[in-house]
């Protein structure tokens, strides 16, 4: 109670009771409120960092495929680990482990 008693005569002077409805407007009513904009902020440096995950990522994905291209032995361990292919006259076994 003692906090309106404060609070009143201030509330009663048109100046600063328009600018707590300024800035009431500005925080929650706005097209460009500042809780959108925060919001919208916090999506765009995410989107930022999963920028960064896929350049580092194509760029690991690009020196594999340099690297498959060139050398055929690591194309075929890289067939052999990723798609289980084999020779004819082998045989393959996968052992799965429970945990």
């Amino acid at each position: 109670m003692r906090v309106w008693k404060k609070l009143l005569p201030y509330l009663k002077n048109k100046f600063i009771l328009t600018l707590v409805v300024f800035f009431v407007w500005i925080l929650f009513f706005d097209q460009n409120n500042l809780v959108d904009r925060h919001i919208s902020l916090r999506h765009i440096r995410q989107l930022e960092r999963d920028k960064q995950y896929f350049k580092e990522s194509i760029k690991q994905d690009s020196s594999r495929m340099k690297e498959l291209r060139t050398d055929n032995d690591n194309l075929e361990k890289f067939a052999r680990e990723q798609y289980l292919m084999k020779r004819d006259n082998e045989d393959i076994y996968i052992i799965e482990f429970e945990d």
